[in-house]
């Protein structure tokens, strides 16, 4: 190759770079002009769904664009998250991520995108409690004691639905499973909606799963929780004590849910979108829709929440090896 096709091939890459920062850049001081996608990585029915709904109605006020929710379940969350890493780096295409995406990182043996490298943090939305919940048809138990002495009596009899492999709910079930001395048989599924429905139904026996989806049935009796997985009792379930009071110590998942946006999305959009999510979760409405399905608003900064993917995709690492999760 000549040294004049190379100068020329170095241009045209120079002008291309030059072009798409002029485009992002353009894009920036006049955003949003379009409706932005807010994908969401599990089917309807469980906190992502309440919380996406919730947050693209406000956000479609405060922008002046539409916010349209976009569902991608499937794979314990990554499909959603893979095709937004993928995505234009523009602030329309954004994800609502939650800690399975940071469990996922090394649950899964082959994921095509790196949840610290390519997305750009927004903003940690919510906490929710997990509550160990079962269908008192199937496992007629009043604690977690009964449970124990149930189970343990008939390994891999008793099953449990999950989010999909490598989530919250299946490193929760593997840590208990591990330190009561129990075999439970693990049922993915696509999400908190058609867990739900199969546990209530009795396809499942119990779930590990949030509050969201399990609360009303609980208030019904037709589920009952035997535990949550929290420091503290929860102001929804006063009357149920957490895994430590129960006997099943040192079980640790904190469930949190935030905003995303592809990596290289330019800070003046990263800023504004913060802040404008951060004004919506300090209201009163918000807090309350909020807390009525079991949640607590956290309305963190990007650096917060990119610190807290990078503490929890190094400590899952280490849980997920001990509990033996892996995701082919």
């Amino acid at each position: 190759m000549t040294t004049q096709n190379k100068g020329t091939r170095q241009g045209l890459r120079f002008l291309g770079a030059s072009l798409l920062f002029a485009s992002t850049l353009a894009c920036g001081q006049n955003y949003p002009n379009k409706p932005i996608s807010l994908v969401v990585p599990f089917p309807p029915g469980g906190t992502t769904d309440a919380l996406g709904r919730a947050l693209s109605d406000d956000l479609s006020k405060s922008l002046g664009q539409p916010v349209v929710i976009d569902s991608r379940p499937g794979a314990g969350s990554t499909i959603g998250a893979d095709y937004v890493a993928k995505s234009r780096p523009d602030g329309y295409t954004l994800l609502l991520g939650a800690v399975h995406h940071t469990i996922a990182t090394s649950a899964y043996k082959h994921l095509n995108y790196s949840f610290t490298r390519d997305f750009a943090p927004i903003t940690t939305a919510v906490v929710a409690p997990n509550l160990m919940t079962v269908n008192p048809n199937k496992l007629p138990v009043r604690n977690v004691a009964e449970w124990v002495t149930l189970v343990k009596a008939a390994p891999g009899k008793y099953s449990f639905g999950s989010n999909g492999n490598g989530t919250a709910q299946h490193l929760l079930a593997a840590q208990v499973q591990s330190a009561a001395g129990v075999t439970l048989l693990h049922v993915p599924y696509k999400g908190s909606g058609p867990l739900t429905t199969d546990l209530i139904g009795g396809q499942v026996d119990m779930s590990f799963d949030t509050i969201t989806s399990v609360q009303p049935h609980v208030k019904s009796g037709r589920l009952h929780t035997l535990a949550t997985v929290t420091d503290k009792r929860i102001p929804q379930f006063p009357e149920v004590p957490t895994l430590d009071e129960a006997g099943i110590k040192g079980v640790t998942v904190r469930t949190w849910f935030g905003i995303l946006a592809p990596a290289g999305t330019p800070k003046e959009i990263v800023a504004q979108l913060n802040a404008e999510m951060v004004r919506i979760m300090a209201t009163p409405a918000f807090q309350k829709r909020m807390f009525d399905i079991g949640c607590e608003t956290v309305a963190d900064t990007p650096d917060q929440m990119a610190a807290r993917i990078k503490d929890d995709t190094e400590r899952f690492a280490k849980l997920v090896k001990a509990a033996g999760v892996s995701v082919e």
